[in-house]
This record gives structure tokens, sequence and C-alpha cells, in this order.
């Protein structure tokens, strides 16, 4: 049952290439609407533009856009505890698409947008997840297609082998480097066939140790283990966020574990602090692409 608000901001998504409504998508749409239970975008119905006859996705309006346009304001103030409780949010939603038994797809920073615009309305409902295959064709009848943001893209995925919830995890992974650095994963080089070969052959970007807990980058380089099944699943890495933020919030004394993990939080906390205005000095190569773009 829908109960009709009045004066509630939304966004319109168009899809092109779309005139017909399908199953998949009506489907699609189905599954994913006021979902109260995860992090995920509502979707608030369909429409359908009566002169192109293009399909309107009605969604819940993200006020603070996607995760790489929030961090631009908010990096300042954006500590430790609010970067484990976005990761949090984000690997709960990504959990619950998994449990469904299905995958994202297209898991990068630009579909994890916030609804709030800054850190003073912050909570944990204020990430979502949004364009769970929306964004694909609707017309599509099966046909096999790489699409997506190559340095989020699992290197499975790039070798065309099938999508599994573990290349989700990889994007997760990268989601996670953003998340400590500031910057996008190879940000310096030009996004091209060069860059897909040496995904595969296993490079992956740099950490500096300094940057960020050693308990983090452990689970972090996990994620994007170049074989699938050393990834952890959606309900480890939640648990293990969980006891990131457990312990740097705690000020119970703890065992030496919970000393340790606390120990790297703050210094990384501390070296933060130190070093925000390398934050603006980031520039992306003029070729590296972060929007999803069919391979």
């Amino acid at each position: 049952m829908y109960t009709r608000v009045s004066n509630k901001k939304v966004a319109l998504k168009c899809l092109n290439n779309s005139p017909n409504l399908t199953d998949k998508l009506l489907n699609e749409v189905s599954e994913y609407s006021i979902n109260k239970n995860s992090s995920i975008l509502n979707v608030y119905g369909i429409s359908q533009d009566p002169d192109t006859k293009k399909i309107i996705i009605v969604l819940e309006y993200a006020e603070g856009g996607s995760y790489s346009n929030w961090i631009n304001n908010n990096y300042k103030d954006f500590d430790w505890k609010n970067k484990i409780q976005t990761l949090l949010s984000i690997i709960e939603g990504l959990g619950g698409i998994h449990k469904k038994h299905k995958v994202h797809h297209d898991f990068h920073t630009g579909n994890i947008l916030f609804l709030t615009k800054n850190l003073n309305t912050f909570n944990k409902k204020s990430v979502v997840i949004s364009d769970m295959g929306l964004c694909e064709d609707v017309n599509n009848t099966g046909e096999v297609k790489t699409y997506g943001v190559i340095s989020y893209m699992a290197p499975e995925v790039l070798r065309d082998k099938a999508y599994t919830q573990a290349a989700d995890i990889y994007s997760f992974g990268m989601i996670m480097y953003f998340t400590a650095t500031g910057k996008q994963p190879f940000n310096n080089c030009a996004h091209d066939h060069d860059l897909k070969l040496e995904i595969c052959n296993g490079i992956r970007p740099e950490v500096n140790e300094l940057e960020a807990p050693k308990c983090y980058t452990d689970l972090m380089r996990r994620c994007w283990d170049s074989n699938p099944d050393n990834r952890p699943n959606a309900i480890e890495i939640n648990v293990e966020l969980k006891s990131f933020y457990d312990c740097y919030s705690s000020y119970k004394k703890g065992d030496s574990n919970v000393i340790e993990i606390r120990k790297q939080f703050k210094e990384a906390e501390i070296y933060r602090k130190s070093h925000l205005s390398s934050f603006k000095k980031n520039k992306n190569h003029p070729e590296a692409i972060y929007t999803s773009q069919l391979l």
C-alpha cells in the first residue's frame, strides 16, 4: 500500500533506448522499491515521456549527490568514525542485495548516494546504493555485456567471465580505498586496454601505510584479491567493520587486539588531520573515467 506525499522532492531518471516496459524492468523496480530494511535508494514508480516514449524511473532524491561529489564538500570533517559508519551502510545495502541472490553489476562511488548534504545531518541512513541494474539496457534479451568503471571492475569480469557476488566485493574493496584516501583508484593513468591488462595481472592501487590502519588495509586487500574464492562475503565484511567501529569508538580498555586496533585508527586520524591540504591536490588523469560505460 502506498500513501501519497505532497511537496516531496524526487529525482527522475530517463532511460535511453527504452520505448517498452519489459517484465525485466518491472521486476527490477518491484524488487528494490521502498526497501526499508537496507541502504537502497527508494524507487517510487515508473512513468513514460508522452512525446519520446522513453521510460522514466521516479526515485528518492539524494540531496548530497554521489559519494565522489559529497566527499569534496565534507573531507575536512570526514573522520575515521564517519568513514567506517559510511562503509557499514554500504556493505549492509550490498549484503541485502546478495541475500536475495542478486548482484549489483556496476558498483562504484558514482552509484553510492548521500541523502544529506553535509556531516551535520549525517547518520547511518544517509548513505544509499543506487542503480541496481536500472542503467542497463532494459530491452536486453540476455546478451552478455561488460559495463561499468574499469578501475572498479574485478579482473575476472575484465576477462569476460561470469559476474558473481565476489565481483561486487572486489568493487567494495575499491570503495574502501576511496574512503581511506579520498582518491579514486588508478586516478593517475588512462583507463584503457593497458590498465585492464595490468589489473588482470594483479596490479592494485598503492596505499600509504600511514594513511589507513593496517587492520583496515588488510581487509581491503582481501576484498580485491585476484582469486574470487579468497574474497570475504558481505556478512564477513560487515562483522569486521563493526568490530573496527566498536574498538575505535569504545573507551573501555579491552584486550590487546582491541587496544591495537584503536591505536591504528587513532594514528590514521592524526595523519588525516595533518594532511587535509593534500586532498585538494588530488587530480585525476584526463583519460581516467569514473562514469559507467560499455567496454
